[in-house]
């Protein structure tokens, strides 16, 4: 079936008229990295400049702002994140929050100092568990998978004992895409003591995740990419509430204290996840956020993750009939079972063409040593914008 014909008879392809159109772009294959404004979050933003900061000003902090992190996180929570409330705050940067959870998880139980974790996961979540490692005298277990697949339960199974005190792994893959067994890994690190940390930036509001339902300990995720939030909008984070009076919050802000505006001389963490907020929320990043949680909740994370699937067999079948003679090769999981929501390919040629096609209006992005990421956002991204970048592909590999 061609890509007129499937864009026909999609039931999400309506949702593509509520994004901002980007003029000269013919196909935008990189929501996966930064996915597309909408147009309500540019009415809302405005709205709010207008309004609650421009009219409302500081009282704006006692009306709603204080009270913003806790609030959409539950939101986020329960629409994307299978999560009930109290469990998710919104605020910090993924890398502050992956430090403050492997942080804190390290220090749960001095018994054990190792943290697991694999060589193929981004460069950041690895950067911070070395410097928690040095921080703590902690230990790296390095779990080495194939680059093309990902983390199995079994290498985890093999790698836990009783000295692991967290394992840390992303949901998503973010070169190859493939999708880990969330479920069956938290339970192999459970039964072996240790806590599991997801990181859930490729995954979050495009493969449904059931965090309560898994008995999840802690998760972190960006809001820029499958959420929509805009450039360098605020992380969210997941605490069980089962550990949230265990974990220390290494970060000791002025928001996470019981009594912020008492501005004492000392330190007491309040209750619950507000424990985990350290200081002042970024509002106007939270937005964008607050509207794409509401379109998710329209679509539906199961039509969502239905259409992510057949975008991406759309990419592999078009690949095997056109490409792979020109020396393509899928480099992500053929199995949508395990696979997130985007598809990897890969040509020695892929570092010079991915610039070539922005200067053609197609956006991918590259990731070393030689693969062209096509990100696939249900909501924003149709087939015949996958058909225009193959052809391009194709145009500049001849």
């Amino acid at each position: 079936m061609r890509a007129a014909e499937l864009d026909a008879a999609d039931p999400l392809a309506q949702f593509g008229a509520e994004f901002l159109p980007a003029e000269g772009v013919s196909a935008y294959l990189d929501g996966n990295s930064l996915g597309r404004p909408l147009r309500a979050s540019a009415e809302r933003v405005q709205e709010l400049i207008n309004g609650a900061w421009g009219t409302g000003l500081i009282r704006s902090w006692d009306e709603q702002w204080m009270a913003e992190p806790l609030r959409l996180g539950d939101e986020l929570g329960r629409v994307v994140l299978g999560a009930g409330p109290g469990q998710t705050m919104i605020g910090d940067s993924t890398t502050v929050l992956l430090y403050k959870w492997l942080r804190a998880a390290v220090a749960l139980d001095p018994r054990r100092s190792r943290i697991v974790l694999d060589t193929e996961n981004f460069p950041t979540d690895r950067y911070l568990a070395a410097a928690v490692a040095r921080e703590t005298g902690a230990e790296l277990v390095w779990l080495r998978p194939d680059p093309a697949a990902g983390v199995s339960p079994e290498q985890v199974a093999d790698a836990v004992d009783g000295r692991t005190a967290v394992v840390l792994l992303s949901h998503v893959a973010y070169k190859s895409a493939w999708l880990a067994d969330l479920p069956a890994i938290t339970a192999i690190a459970h039964e072996a003591g240790a806590l599991v940390l997801w990181d859930l930036c490729h995954s979050a509001g495009v493969v449904g995740v059931a965090l309560d339902a898994a008995d999840v300990d802690l998760a972190v995720g960006c809001s820029y990419k499958f959420l929509n939030g805009g450039p360098g909008a605020p992380a969210f984070g997941y605490v069980a509430a089962r550990l949230q009076d265990r974990l220390e919050q290494p970060i000791t802000g002025w928001m996470g204290h019981a009594d912020p505006f008492a501005m004492g001389p000392d330190y007491r963490p309040a209750t619950g996840m507000r424990r985990f907020v350290s200081g002042t929320p970024p509002i106007l990043g939270m937005a964008p956020i607050a509207d794409m949680i509401r379109l998710i909740e329209r679509a539906g994370l199961p039509a969502i993750r239905e259409k992510s699937i057949k975008l991406g067999e759309y990419v592999i079948a078009e690949v095997d009939a056109r490409l792979a003679g020109l020396g393509v090769r899928v480099a992500s999981p053929r199995d949508p079972e395990r696979r997130g929501a985007h598809v990897t390919l890969a040509h020695p040629a892929f570092r010079e063409i991915y610039r070539a096609l922005w200067g053609e209006g197609v956006i991918p992005d590259f990731r070393e040593p030689d693969g062209i990421r096509l990100g696939l956002s249900p909501l924003s991204t149709s087939f015949a914008e996958v058909e225009a970048a193959l052809d391009a592909i194709e145009r500049q590999l001849r």
